[in-house]
Parts: C-alpha cells; sequence; structure tokens
C-alpha cells in the first residue's frame, strides 16, 4: 500500500462530491429532489461501467448472490439521498456537511444493535459527545426565531438521511459477505436509477439547459467521486483514510460562501469540531484495538 496515494485519492473523492453537492443545490429550485436523484444515478453509471471495463471487472459486477440484498440497499440508499438532496435545497451547504456527520456515529449504534458488535464505554462516550456537536450545530434552529418550517424540513431530512446512510453501512457490511464490491457499487446505480423513476407523479421538471447541464454533470461528477473513493482503499487502510472526510466541512465553507453567499454561524464551525474531534477519536480507537487484534494472533501464530 502507498497511504499517501490513498488518502490524495481520498481527499480528490471528498473534493468531487462537494463539487457534486453544490451542483445538486444549485438546481434544486429548478427540479425536485426525486428527478435530482435520477440524473445523479443514471449518469454515474457510464463512468462506472467504464472503470469496471478497465478492471476486468464489470462480468463480476453483474453476477449477485442475493438479489433482494442490492433491492434493499437501492431503496435504502436512494432514500437516503433524496432527503440529503431535499435538505441541499433549504439549508446552507456547510450546515448540511455537518449535520451529515452524524451518519458514522449512527453507524456505531447500529452496528451494536444490528450486527452486536461489541460498544465499550470508550466508544459510547466518544458517540456521546459527537451527537452533543450535532446539538450544538441545531440548536440556533432550536429556537423560535431560527426554526421556519423550512429549516425544520430541511434539518429533518438531513438528519434522516444520516440515519439511513448509517443502517446503508451496515447493511454494505453484510453484504460484503457474499457479494463482490463491484456488484455493489453497480447495482446501486442501477436500483437508484430506477427506483428514483417512482417519483415521476409528484412532478418532475425539464430542467432548462443551464440545469440540464448541472444535473448532467452531477452525475458524471458522482460516478467520478464513486471511482476514486473507491480505489483509495486499495492504497491505504480505513482508519488511515477515515478522518479526511471531514475536509468535507472545509470544501463546502468555501463552496458555500463563493458560490451561494453563505457563511457559517459560529455554532455550525464550533458544533462541527466537536463531531469531528469525537469521530477522530473513535477512529484512532479502532485503529488501536486492531493493532492488539493483531498483536494477539501473531502471538497465537507463534505458538503453532
Amino acid at each position: 500500500m502507498t497511504p499517501l496515494h490513498g488518502i490524495a485519492l481520498k481527499l480528490s473523492a471528498v473534493f468531487v462530491f462537494t463539487i457534486m453537492a453544490s451542483l445538486i443545490k444549485a438546481s434544486s429550485d429548478i427540479v425536485p429532489p426525486g428527478e435530482a436523484v435520477f440524473f445523479r444515478s443514471f449518469f454515474a453509471m457510464p463512468i462506472i461501467i467504464a472503470w469496471l471495463a478497465a478492471r476486468g471487472d464489470l462480468s463480476t459486477g453483474l453476477k449477485v448472490q442475493r438479489p433482494m440484498g442490492h433491492v434493499w440497499r437501492g431503496l435504502i440508499g436512494v432514500s437516503a439521498m433524496g432527503s440529503g438532496f431535499t435538505a441541499l435545497g433549504l439549508l446552507p451547504l456547510p450546515e448540511v456537511t455537518a449535520l451529515g456527520y452524524a451518519a458514522p456515529l449512527l453507524t456505531v449504534i447500529f452496528a451494536a444493535i444490528f450486527l452486536k458488535e461489541r460498544l465499550r464505554l470508550f466508544r459510547m462516550s466518544a458517540v456521546g459527545l459527537g451527537l452533543i456537536g450535532v446539538v450544538v450545530v441545531l440548536w440556533p434552529r432550536l429556537t423560535l426565531d431560527g426554526l421556519d418550517d423550512a429549516a425544520a424540513l430541511g434539518v429533518a431530512c438531513i438528519l434522516f438521511s444520516a440515519v439511513l446512510r448509517a443502517l446503508a453501512q451496515i447493511h454494505i457490511r453484510r453484504m460484503v459477505a457474499t457479494e463482490p464490491t463491484a456488484a455493489i457499487v453497480f447495482w446501486f446505480s442501477m436500483t437508484a436509477t430506477l427506483f428514483s423513476l417512482l417519483t415521476i407523479p409528484f412532478g418532475w421538471e425539464w430542467p432548462g439547459t443551464a440545469g440540464l447541464v448541472q444535473l448532467i454533470s452531477a452525475g458524471l461528477i458522482g460516478g467520478v467521486g464513486q471511482i476514486l473513493l473507491t480505489s483509495s482503499y486499495r492504497h491505504a487502510e480505513a482508519a488511515v483514510l477515515a478522518p479526511f472526510d471531514y475536509a468535507s466541512i472545509l470544501f463546502a465553507i468555501l463552496f458555500g460562501y463563493f458560490f451561494f453567499d453563505e457563511v457559517p454561524t459560529a455554532m455550525v464551525l464550533i458544533g462541527s469540531g466537536i463531531v469531528m474531534l469525537a469521530g477522530v477519536i473513535i477512529i484512532w480507537r479502532e485503529r488501536q484495538l486492531g493493532l492488539k487484534r493483531g498483536k494477539a494472533r501473531a502471538g497465537m501464530s507463534a505458538k503453532w
């Protein structure tokens, strides 16, 4: 592995996904979220198919052992995407990004509930700290003056999206036992595209030339982001790369300021810092436990 290469790919993926989110936000007053999900999913597919073909994994990506697992993955993922896209149209980009950090914290909780992973006091404390950070970000919205109907819907949508993203991570952990990564990546884009078509009766709009370019670009860029993200894990361990997810708040602040005239509040910055600290603590602890388990396995091997 070449960790620096992996880190560069991960940062590139985070940057690209922030561009994608900005394009979706820019088109949020043109098309409904379900239509945005369609463009994001459908136009990512040519990029993903070309990538799988170049790697020689296309045939693998088409084969599945448990089809319904992919259907559920698509349903959960497209619901998370639609909720997140709705929030982008209602809240500032940095705030959506900060509240989205609840997803990895919830993943830890759900892993204990659904996968029976042991949740020790150290991790529970870190998760609690992270959730406090989320509340800090939300605090201005919890006052009567700060929580209008649009903001309330936006907060509900991004938190719901975080819950669904955490559930998707748990589902993927189960899927990898029988399904290759190529199949999970390919069929998610396929099922997300098909599920998004079910939103047509709720009102799709022709986006016009500028909107069409934005939406198609979001899909293509999203496909590139998925490839960069997947490729990063071939060069570095997940524990090394995970902290770089938090670079997204820096990119979101820059994009929000220059393209949407959004300035993050002090509470958003403070809350984001608390959540990032909690995330780094969890990552560090998992790495330490991983090293201990590795030493224990090495010791057992030495005995034999």
